[in-house]
């Protein structure tokens, strides 16, 4: 939820995302701030080499963590650890910044329901004590999936702050490439994230036939056309707004690759549509640009201001046209 659901002004929650998991993966319950802080940099100076890692407004002060990252990126990245001044950095503003807000969801007030860390001590001398919760999730065989969609989340963040991109990703969202079932960027036409890692946490983890956990680089996977591909040739051709694009993201879906083959070509069930309409409103809940995708769908099937819960009337839409 945190990653999913939170809001991103810039990209310090993954990069504080991918420190814990990793500290917690080791069975710690606490670490020096200090030590924390190496991974948490290193992450966002690899990153700062790829896409902007903030929106490009305003003039940022040379103190600035952002701004300190990009002139320490290339000696950090020789060093393969961070300069003294970038590290110095990470350990003033953490506490002051991200680790402040990392249980923040988007809404006035809003909290994941645990905490998964406590900041103790001062100065230097700070410990970040590791709660049950995170060591659980670290060490769990959902381990390998919450890396891969904190991965995949963060490179879609990059890809809405990237120069020019917003505009067009309001304007015409992102698509997929069905050969390598990457989410692609229209303008740049470059691949942003594997579509099972982006969308799988709306899922809560779940494949949406059997409604069982999928474990990412576990399980055997499959992204399923919940309406089947082969069903193009009976839409209706013509018509303003009415004619649904099946292979865009609102119809794409991880699953098993066992239930994906079970299933065939066969019409969704009652229980896969209202999965699905249900993963559909919680990325509509989430900040862009997935959620712009899923807002393009709804305007262009004649919804003038799409709201998530309308997901499940459009696929009963969806479901009558065969």
């Amino acid at each position: 939820m945190a990653v999913l659901i939170g809001a991103n002004s810039r990209t310090y929650k993954f990069a504080l995302g991918f420190a814990l998991l990793e500290a917690a993966a080791e069975g710690r319950s606490e670490i020096l701030l200090r030590d924390l802080a190496v991974p948490y940099a290193m992450e966002l100076v690899q990153h700062l080499g790829q896409a902007p890692q903030g929106p490009e407004k305003g003039a940022r002060g040379e103190k600035d963590f952002l701004s300190v990252a990009e002139r320490e990126a290339a000696e950090s990245l020789r060093l393969g650890s961070p300069t003294e001044e970038l590290l110095a950095a990470a350990i003033k503003s953490m506490p002051e910044m991200v680790m402040q807000k990392f249980h923040n969801l988007r809404g006035e007030g809003a909290e994941i329901p645990h905490r998964f860390y406590e900041v103790t001590g001062r100065s230097h001398e700070r410990v970040v004590r590791l709660s049950k919760e995170l060591r659980d999730i670290a060490q769990s065989e959902q381990a390998p999936t919450l890396r891969g969609e904190l991965s995949a989340r963060w490179s879609i963040v990059e890809t809405s702050f990237a120069t020019g991109i917003g505009q067009s990703l309001v304007k015409e969202g992102v698509v997929v490439d069905l050969t390598t079932l990457q989410i692609t960027d229209r303008q740049r036409r470059r691949s942003v994230a594997g579509v099972a890692d982006a969308v799988i946490g709306f899922q809560r983890g779940l494949c949406l036939i059997c409604a069982y956990p999928i474990a990412l680089g576990i399980d055997d996977i499959a992204v399923d056309h919940v309406f089947p591909f082969s069903f193009k040739r009976l839409l209706p051709s013509g018509g303003r707004g009415t004619v649904p694009d099946l292979d865009a993201i609102w119809n794409l879906a991880p699953t098993h690759a066992g239930c994906n083959g079970r299933k065939s070509n066969r019409t969704p069930t009652e229980q896969e549509m209202f999965r699905l309409a249900q993963r559909n409103a919680a990325i509509m809940q989430s900040p862009h640009p997935l959620r712009k995708t899923l807002e393009l769908t709804l305007k262009r099937s004649g919804y003038k201001t799409p709201e998530p819960g309308e997901w499940f009337t459009f696929i009963r839409q969806v479901r009558d046209l065969f």
